[in-house]
């Protein structure tokens, strides 16, 4: 005769993976938004007459406002419920969606991104929290690798997306394309996912609230705008310790209230606080990395958008693959074992990255993004699990928050500091080549210099074509091939950085990572997923 607890659980078991599909196209949404609109970029600068602060801000804007509330957001869905979480933030996005598709101006579009950052802030971690919850533990590793799978999905899904949707129709349906994901994932949550809280929630912690908030989105400005202002300037030096000294604060208030958002003890488990650092620097290295290989594919090699997305779906495709197999190895190995493969392969990938050149065929590059796509596919669903496995169950939204956030933390870290070593390496060169043409039939004015330093595109699509319709093709082919050059060592510089990041993060897992989860927390999460779904009768 089954006992309760089997009842319970079997009956969770039977809708499991239905539920997975929802939660995944949740995350789709977010990952696919967060890629697709920079193929959309040129056309919108192009219509609203957007000014390149303004592009900059309307991708930066959602970034700041979803990474800022994300803390907040996971612990007000283990408060108040994560279904609901779930259900607001896909409506939120959805109407930001529309609202961003009809706005008429850079200035609309920026406020309406910043609007659709709260309803990503709400889904994401909602997405993880209940996965947690719906899985028992044997089976959430396999849960959390296709979840991870999906996210590789969508980052890869998204310049394709965008291209063929900008040249098919207008800018406005890269927005659009939310709709149908969104309507679907409100629609099937109603009827397939189950309500789950934390029944033991202490009362808000409205001063936690804001010193995470106001922490996070002042460090990830400073962040943002260090490329272009300079790391060691008042603009990215004042706020950016703003924003460490407020999470500071945070964290001190964390410790000493007696209802804190985030219990910060957690960080004291090794498990935690390590997988934690080797997500941060897998993103750290897959941000950045794909920041560069983009540019490399349509300015140096002279891809389209449309085909740049093509060609990183083998990307995806590796990712999506070792994702889902990380929890049978990780079952066999450890979790030590398999993230510390995992970052050492990524590791060889970028470096081998090193080995790409102005005239590198497609084939040359393929298995170079196989092999780093591959090692972050067993790295971040292990590492993930690892995050989620050593916390309370009653604790999943907050504990998914913290994921998220050093995802984007680290993401952003990623392409500010490895876009300022390309800014660098190819600004000095390709400036200093075009400064030194002083016996050339052509003299390029200050503004001409300044603007080749700060993008190659700059040099590619105005530049040359210039020389070439003066008949000035020798002089043409001479920059092109020259600010080629530039910006291939650029990603030479900018792949050995992303290397560093990830050949410490092997260092970090195997001297702190435990191989295999406490048997008391293995214990405590299965009394706690019976509880939960008993008091809130999820399964009847």
């Amino acid at each position: 005769m089954l006992t309760r607890a089997q009842r319970i659980q079997d009956k969770a078991y039977a809708r499991r993976w239905w539920i997975l599909t929802i939660l995944c196209f949740g995350l789709l949404v977010i990952v696919l938004d967060n890629s697709i609109l920079n193929v959309a970029l040129p056309t919108i600068q192009k219509d609203l007459d957007a000014s390149s602060s303004d592009l900059q801000w309307i991708v930066d804007s959602y970034t700041l406002v979803f990474a800022g509330l994300l803390l907040t957001a996971g612990s007000l869905g283990d408060r108040f419920g994560r279904r609901g979480a779930l259900q607001v933030g896909f409506a939120l996005f959805g109407i930001g969606s529309i609202a961003s598709a009809m706005a008429m101006t850079s200035g609309q579009l920026i406020g309406t991104r910043a609007f659709m950052g709260i309803g990503g802030a709400l889904i994401m971690p909602a997405t993880l929290s209940i996965i947690t919850n719906v899985f028992p533990p044997e089976e959430r590793a396999k849960a959390i690798g296709a979840w991870a799978g999906v996210a590789g999905l969508g980052g890869a899904l998204g310049p394709l997306t965008g291209g063929f949707l900008v040249e098919h129709f207008y800018w406005g349906s890269v927005f659009l394309v939310n709709i149908p994901i969104v309507i679907i994932g409100v629609l099937a949550g109603f009827f397939l996912i189950p309500t789950s809280k934390d029944p033991t929630a202490p009362r808000l912690d409205p001063i936690g609230a804001g010193l995470s908030i106001v922490g996070l989105a002042v460090l990830l400005f400073a962040i943002i705008e260090a490329p272009g202002k300079g790391w060691g300037s008042a603009h990215t030096l004042v706020p950016g310790a703003i924003g460490i000294a407020l999470l500071v604060a945070f964290a001190w208030w964390e410790k000493t209230t007696d209802h804190p958002m985030l219990d910060v003890s957690f960080f004291s488990k090794p498990r935690f606080s390590a997988a934690a650092g080797a997500i941060t620097l897998v993103f750290f290295a897959m941000f950045g990395s794909l920041f560069l290989l983009t540019q490399y594919f349509q300015f140096v090699l002279g891809y389209s958008p449309l085909e740049t997305g093509v060609r990183m779906l083998p990307f995806a495709a590796a990712m999506m693959v070792t994702a889902p197999l990380s929890a049978r190895i990780a079952d066999r190995v450890g979790t030590k074992i398999t993230v510390a493969v995992g970052l050492g392969l990524v590791t060889v990938g970028l470096l081998s990255m090193t080995g790409l050149q102005a005239d590198t065929p497609y084939l040359n590059i393929f298995w170079r993004l196989m092999l780093m796509s591959a090692g972050m596919g067993l790295t971040m669903a292990p590492a993930t699990e690892s995050v989620m496995g050593s916390l309370p169950l009653f604790k999943a939204g907050v504990g998914s928050a913290v994921n998220d956030t050093t995802r984007q933390v680290g993401g952003a870290l990623g392409v500010a500091v490895i876009g300022s070593v390309l800014a660098t390496t190819y600004g000095n060169k390709i400036g200093e080549f075009l400064s030194g043409l002083t016996d050339s039939a052509v003299q390029f004015t200050g503004p001409q210099v300044a603007a080749a330093k700060n993008s190659i595109g700059a040099v590619q699509n105005g530049i040359v074509p210039g020389l070439r319709s003066n008949g000035l093709d020798s002089l043409a082919d001479q920059i092109s091939s020259v600010a080629n050059d530039a910006f291939v060592s650029a990603v030479h510089r900018g792949v050995i950085v992303a290397a560093l990041a990830t050949g410490l993060g092997v260092f970090v897992v195997l001297a702190y990572l435990p191989a295999r989860a406490r048997a008391a927390d293995v214990e405590l999460q299965d009394l706690e997923f019976v509880d939960e779904h008993a008091a809130d009768h999820v399964i009847d």
